[in-house]
């Protein structure tokens, strides 16, 4: 990994769908040079894939809430059972099992404050969960923010 290669990645975290000659003339090098790079990237797991960001608003969705999820016990089958129903669950979007005074944090999605009860009595009706808290977020203070890149 050298210097274009990290230009390469900051500005594809941001521009993902630059066309390979509009990557080259941005990094510097002729497009030929620019996608063997760009498939080397892709190839070694440093790039794992491209998506369109949707805009929250224009889907309907109104509501990001962060869900605290303490299990009721650690046993290997509760956690799969318990994750495996979590990726059956729409409204998740982001899940991190954390270390401290709970076992999960999860970043939720819906439509209204409705959605959010209803996530909720969803969450409470599985039986390896022990408790959980509930934070509505009030604003986003971050959007866009890039990866920073340590390699």
């Amino acid at each position: 990994m050298d210097r274009i290669d990290r230009h390469m990645l900051e500005i594809l975290q941001t521009e993902g769908r630059l066309s390979t000659a509009e990557l080259s003339e941005r990094v510097g090098l002729s497009p030929s040079p620019c996608a063997r790079r760009l498939k080397r990237l892709e190839d070694e797991g440093y790039i794992e894939g491209y998506q369109a960001k949707l805009s929250k608003p224009k889907m309907g969705i109104s509501m990001t809430f962060f869900v605290e999820v303490s299990l009721n016990n650690h046993q290997e089958e509760s956690i799969k059972n318990f994750e495996l129903a979590l990726a059956d669950m729409a409204e998740v979007i982001g899940g991190h099992i954390v270390s401290g005074a709970y076992d999960y944090l999860l970043e939720v999605v819906t439509p209204d404050l409705a959605g959010c009860e209803a996530f909720t009595r969803k969450l409470h009706k599985l039986t390896s969960v022990k408790d959980i808290h509930t934070h509505l977020s009030v604003r986003q203070i971050t959007t866009n923010k890039s990866l920073p890149i340590y390699v």
